[in-house]
Formats: C-alpha cells, sequence, structure tokens
C-alpha cells in the first residue's frame, strides 16, 4: 500500500472550504437578499406614512383653526401650534376653494410634489432613496385629503426631519433584517447539517477508510438505516464496497492460483513431454486397439499440458482468438466422448443425434473444450447422483437457425444447486460441486463469447439440465455467398 493511500484517511477539509460553512454563507446572503427586497419598499412606504402622518396633523389643527371656536386663539398661539407639525406653509382647500392657513419663513423653491393619496410604487421608492441620500436641505410640497372627508390639505416643509427619521428606520430594519439572517441560516444549517451533512461527511469518511485498504474486515461501514437520498447512498455505497470486496479477493485467489500453476507447470511439461516420448512408441505396435487409441491418448496428452495453462491463462489474460474453420461436428463430439470414458457397464448413455455430414464454423481445439467441460459437468453430476433407480443419460444434437447453429447438450441429472444457479459463468462461484471451482463453465463462456455467439441454460426443468450454444456461421455465409456468385451466368456478371 503507498503512502498517498494510506494518508487518505487524514485528508482534512478547511473550514472556509468545508460545505457548512458554504451553507452557512450562503444562506446569509440569500435571506439578506429577501430583507434587501422587503427593506426597500418598506422605506418607501415608511415616507409616505410620515409625510401622511404631518398631513393630518397639520389639517386637524387647520380646521381647528378655522371654526369660530378657535376665535379667541391668538395668531400667535395658532402659529406655534402650525408650526409644531414642521410645516413652513399650510393651505387648506374646500370645495374648489384655497385658502392659506399659516405662512412662516417660506422657502424660495419648492424642490418636489408628494401627493400621499396618488403615486405609483416605482416613483415612491425612487423618491425614498433621493430623500435619503441627497434630502436634509429640499424644500417638500406635501398635498392629500383630510381623513375621508373631501378637504385637501396642502403643506410646505423641509425634508431635513423625514431623511433623519427615515435613517433612523433604515438602520433599524437593518439589524432586525441582520439578526433574522443569522438565526434563520443558523436554523437552516442545523437542519440540514444533521439531514445532509453529517451523513454526506460520514460516506466520504467511509470512502477514504475502504480506499486506504479495501480488503480489511472493518473496512465497509455500516449506516443506519434511512429511506431518504443520503440512507440510499449510504446503502448503495456499502453494496459496492462489498462487491468490490469480493471482486479483489476473487482476484487474490486468482493471482494465487496462478502463481501455483505457474510453479507446477514447468515439472508438469517434463512429466507429460516424456509421458508423449513413451506413447510415441506405440505407433510400432501391431494391435488394432493400440493402433486406434495410440493418436488419441497423443492427443490427449498435449491437451493436458494445454489444461495446465487454461487455470494460468484465465486468471492473467484471455484465450486466443479462435481459428475458425469447417469441421465435422460428430467427430467433435466423438472426442469428448473418449476421453470422458463413458462406461455403459456404469449405467451411463452418452447419446448423440448429430449426422455425420453435419458441419460447423467453429475452432476445433476450443469447441471441444467447451463441449468436454460440459459433457463432463453433466458425466460427473450424473456419477454422483446417488438415486439408483434413476436414467443417466447425456445426449448431444444440433439444430440450425438461419446463420447460427444451436448445440444442445441435455443430461437427466439432478439439476444445479441455487448457489450455481445464481452465479452461472462465474469462475470460484458457480461450481455445482462442493470441491469444484466453476472455471469449466467460465471458460466455455469465454470461448463461445470469442466465437460470437452465446451459451445459457434452460431454465424451467424440473430435472437434469440443458445447455444451448448458440455460434454464428461466418465461414458458411461466406461459402453460400461465394456458391451464389460462382452460380451466376456471365450475362449476370
Amino acid at each position: 500500500m503507498s503512502a498517498d493511500v494510506a494518508d487518505t484517511n487524514k485528508i482534512k477539509v478547511s473550514a472556509t472550504r468545508s460545505l457548512s460553512s458554504k451553507l452557512l454563507g450562503l444562506t446569509i446572503l440569500f435571506v439578506l437578499f429577501a430583507e434587501i427586497l422587503m427593506f426597500v419598499p418598506s422605506v418607501a412606504n415608511f415616507r409616505i406614512e410620515w409625510l401622511k402622518e404631518r398631513l393630518n396633523t397639520a389639517g386637524a389643527a387647520s380646521v381647528l383653526i378655522s371654526t369660530e371656536t378657535s376665535a379667541d386663539l391668538s395668531r400667535a398661539a395658532q402659529d406655534e401650534v402650525l408650526m409644531a407639525t414642521g410645516a413652513k406653509a399650510i393651505a387648506l382647500r374646500t370645495g374648489g376653494v384655497a385658502r392659506l392657513v399659516v405662512v412662516a419663513q417660506m422657502p424660495p423653491q419648492v424642490d418636489d410634489m408628494v401627493n400621499v393619496n396618488s403615486f405609483s410604487p416605482i416613483d415612491a421608492i425612487v423618491d425614498a432613496f433621493d430623500t435619503m441620500v441627497f434630502g436634509g436641505d429640499k424644500a417638500l410640497r406635501v398635498v392629500g385629503k383630510i381623513g375621508d372627508s373631501e378637504q385637501i390639505i396642502e403643506m410646505v416643509l423641509k425634508d431635513d426631519k423625514l431623511r433623519e427619521a427615515m435613517l433612523i428606520y433604515a438602520r433599524n430594519v437593518a439589524l432586525i433584517s441582520l439578526l433574522i439572517s443569522v438565526l434563520t441560516a443558523l436554523l437552516v444549517f442545523l437542519a440540514i447539517n444533521r439531514i445532509m451533512i453529517k451523513p454526506a461527511r460520514a460516506i466520504t469518511r467511509s470512502m477514504l477508510k475502504f480506499a486506504a485498504n479495501p480488503s480489511a474486515p472493518d473496512a465497509i461501514t455500516q449506516f443506519k438505516d434511512s429511506n431518504d437520498e443520503m440512507g440510499i447512498a449510504a446503502r448503495e455505497l456499502t453494496s459496492m464496497q462489498r462487491q468490490m470486496q469480493n471482486t479483489l479477493r476473487s482476484q487474490k485467489r486468482l493471482a494465487d492460483l496462478g502463481l501455483a500453476v505457474s510453479k507446477i507447470n514447468h515439472d508438469m511439461r517434463n512429466i507429460l513431454a516424456s509421458a508423449q516420448l513413451m506413447s510415441d512408441m506405440l505407433a510400432d505396435s501391431d494391435d488394432p486397439a493400440v493402433k486406434r487409441f495410440g493418436p488419441k491418448l497423443v492427443r490427449t496428452l498435449d491437451r493436458a499440458v494445454n489444461y495446465t495453462n487454461d487455470v494460468l491463462s484465465y486468471g492473467k489474460a484471455q484465450e486466443q482468438t479462435p481459428e475458425r474453420r469447417r469441421i465435422a461436428l460428430s467427430s467433435v463430439i466423438e472426442d469428448v466422448r473418449d476421453h470422458l470414458g463413458v462406461a455403459a457397464d456404469e449405467g451411463l448413455e452418452f447419446a448423440s443425434a448429430v449426422d455425420n455430414a453435419f458441419e460447423v464454423d467453429a475452432d476445433p481445439e476450443q469447441l471441444f473444450r467447451v463441449l468436454h467441460n460440459l459433457c463432463r459437468n453433466a458425466v460427473q453430476a450424473m456419477r454422483d447422483d446417488q438415486m439408483p433407480s434413476s436414467i443417466k443419460r447425456l445426449d448431444i444434437s444440433a439444430t440450425k437457425d438461419g446463420a447460427n447453429i444451436i448445440i444442445h447438450v441435455e443430461d437427466t441429472g439432478p439439476g444445479l444447486p441455487q448457489k450455481a444457479l445464481d452465479n452461472l459463468f462465474s469462475a470460484f462461484k458457480g461450481s455445482a460441486r462442493h470441491n469444484g471451482t466453476g472455471l469449466g463453465l467460465a471458460i466455455a463462456h469465454e470461448l463461445i463469447t470469442a466465437h460470437g455467439g452465446s451459451i445459457k441454460l434452460r431454465e424451467g426443468r424440473t430435472v437434469g439440465t440443458h445447455f444451448e450454444i448458440h455460434l454464428p456461421q461466418i465461414l458458411g455465409d461466406k461459402l453460400a455467398a461465394k456458391e451464389t456468385m460462382t452460380g451466376l451466368n456471365p450475362s449476370e456478371n
């Protein structure tokens, strides 16, 4: 294990880059943005309400001064009452007739006019910020109705008091908005930290721990059950880690097996080479049985050398590219029968329904290995079957399906156990026997796939197994096309 991998569990995320800090900061910004959206119209509304309040006060005082009951009120007292509103001049309009109620220090010019009963929201916002930024020394003419009456009051006043009140209001609103933003962000942070950030940290720690030592017994973290997205992600992570751990174990077994085979391969070759030399002497024998089985014995020894490489090649590399050619399928089946050594006296029957003229486009050696592995598994299963009354028969047949050849391998054995069915064609997992490796079906699947075909198990059988091998006939199509072209007349060419 490298130092980089070993130190992955020590990786720390800085506070400024952590998801928690980003979440807290973004929440504060978003809440402040929302508060700003509410702050702008609230300041404009405060300005209008402040002016309405002054206008209503001036209107009430003006109506009082205009009545006869105020006749005894001196002018100085009237001016003092009216000036308390902050106005420089006040006029009362009744029935279309305007009457100047009081004037004191009239400014030379009016900078802006505000109708508190008729204004647009955009204009109100613009005027409010104009007062806050550039106000303090402007004269405003404010117009509005007195309550629900038809009387209209007009007043001229300086905007310094208005600007001061607006700044105080804006400061208070800003402080309250900031406080609300911080509290809201904190509550959102605590909720999301518990729901998302904390589980995400646990998943991250689990990945770093597994990456540091995937084969360790405690490398897989068990998470609490949860039905939300984080819980699903945690369960999927645990599942992937478990699958990867099993894959690593299988790879290690393959590596160990390849190492063991490479150690014995050299000595095995020497032993088999000696056996080949002795078998060559059988060629000089006049015994018909020896002449018949001698060549097969030589081929068997050659295949034994190749079989010692099967496990090693499966664990380290892929099979060689098939060398396809037209062969008689019956001869391959006969060769498989001889190598299996099925004896009639042991109650096993090997039957082939393939005609001698039936040809197939395939690599003869690889096709032999496929059929030999399938048939050997079937024969061993039937030999291990302890039911004396059962019929033990292995049938091989073949059919044509368009451009494909389908080879059927059927037996009447006990069938495959559930473990083998769940791990079919998987090395070291799909064995039907207690001491098996499952390499036979795995190698057969790889060889057929290299031919561009497929191998599958027919399901739904109550007795025995039935494998189907689908082989595309590439050379057969080319030959048929060539024959078709050859049969054309010159005019058609």
